[in-house]
């Protein structure tokens, strides 16, 4: 009987007795992030990536191939511990990649460890430097035509043709020095703590929405939907947060994506809903519901690539509102609103919708997105107004 052939990748996670500061450690080659509070996974170098054809569900294909050629001697057994890869996939079709980084160096639950790949060899580049001077214009649909497609989609749904719809706009923004990703991930991550901060390939963004996360046999969805700007006064916040929680338009629009999302995971076993709640951050407030089930055999790419694209980025029906979409809203989204996050070796890991991000699009170009979920009584002129709003952070951060 001849010998099996010896693993295509070797992994080794140790524990570190120092922990480094975020920014020290993104100072390096990086070329994954997953962060938020005190807990982050840095990837820097490359030990294998591979590009997406096919979102998500080709990744947990992909990944499950990984895995079998993979040796993992894991001496810390921590969440994000051993091999991980970084994931970012396309709202739809083509676009993204799958990381396995050289190194990572990592903290989670109060336990720092790094992990090497391979041989572990990162290349030296420069510390993270600033944009400079930024200028800031539309992308392919000017916000007045936005407002227009935001009209049309509102008549279609009074129409009985479907019940929601999540329109999308891009701003282009150039940038004096080139973009480098690292320093605005390091704004977005000190700005938004209660987000999950990520950097994937040329997607940097810092995301409110976990579509799902899977830690030893036990899912849990963060859904968000309806929205409403923060106030400088406030006199007028707490009042915009009264207006939301009472909002007929903004509690349907939250009902149908958590919908969306219960209706899948049911089938997995007894669910655990709590919500909907209000969550404040910087910039906006959300209606917030979280979903818990247990579940067995699945990677957590495999459920996300069940959920995507939930109600909260496509709307409902699903290939209805997919449908007008991609009739309509005039951008190519990529792998904006689409999966993002980490995966490890038992397929446990976190995956995020890809929201209030940007693409490095050129050396000294950025490309930011956002989007709003449209009802029959949408009023164009405030859907604008929340895209702006869902743009400040990484515009913010551009210009920090």
């Amino acid at each position: 009987m001849s010998a099996d052939p010896p693993p295509t990748l070797v992994v080794r996670t140790v524990h570190r007795q120092d922990s480094l500061p975020l920014s020290e450690a993104m100072s390096g080659d990086v070329t994954g992030v997953w962060t938020r509070g005190d807990d982050s996974l840095v990837g820097l170098g490359v030990a294998l990536v591979l590009p997406l054809r096919d979102g998500l569900a080709e990744a947990a294909d992909i990944w499950r191939r990984v895995v079998a050629t993979t040796a993992v001697h894991d001496e810390v057994h921590v969440e994000g511990s051993g091999l991980v890869g970084f994931v970012s996939a396309a709202f739809d079709g083509a676009g993204g990649r799958l990381v396995v980084p050289a190194r990572i160096l990592g903290h989670r639950g109060g336990v720092s460890f790094e992990t090497t790949v391979g041989d572990g060899v990162v290349s030296e580049v420069a510390a993270p430097t600033g944009p400079g001077t930024v200028s800031v214009v539309d992308g392919p649909v000017s916000g007045a035509e936005w407002r227009e497609r935001v009209a049309e989609a509102s008549a279609r749904i009074r129409t009985g043709a479907l019940a929601k719809v999540v329109l999308a706009r891009s701003v282009v923004a150039t940038s004096e020095n080139p973009v480098d990703l690292r320093w605005l991930a390091l704004r977005l991550a000190e700005a938004y703590p209660g987000c999950w901060t990520y950097l994937v390939d040329r997607l940097v963004g810092a995301t409110p929405e976990l579509l799902v996360r899977l830690n030893n046999g036990v899912a849990e969805s963060r859904v968000l939907a309806g929205t409403v700007s923060r106030s400088d006064d406030p006199v007028e916040d707490e009042a915009l947060a009264s207006w939301l929680v009472a909002s007929s338009k903004n509690l349907s629009e939250h009902e149908y994506a958590v919908q969306s999302v219960t209706e899948r995971l049911a089938a997995l076993g007894e669910l655990q809903v709590t919500g909907p709640v209000l969550l404040t951050l910087p910039n906006v407030r959300h209606l917030a519901t979280d979903v818990r089930v247990a579940v067995r055999d699945r990677s957590v790419l495999d459920l996300a690539a069940a959920l995507h694209p939930s109600a909260a980025v496509c709307g409902t029906p699903r290939e209805v509102a997919r449908a007008l979409i991609a009739e309509i809203e005039g951008i190519d989204r990529g792998v904006y609103a689409g999966g993002v996050g980490w995966i490890d070796a038992a397929g446990d890991g976190e995956i995020g919708i890809a929201l209030r991000c940007g693409v490095r699009t050129g050396d000294h170009e950025l490309t930011a997105y956002a989007g709003g979920g449209i009802m029959g009584d949408s009023v164009p002129d405030a859907e604008l107004a929340e895209t702006d709003a869902k743009l400040r952070p990484v515009l913010g951060a551009l210009r920090a």
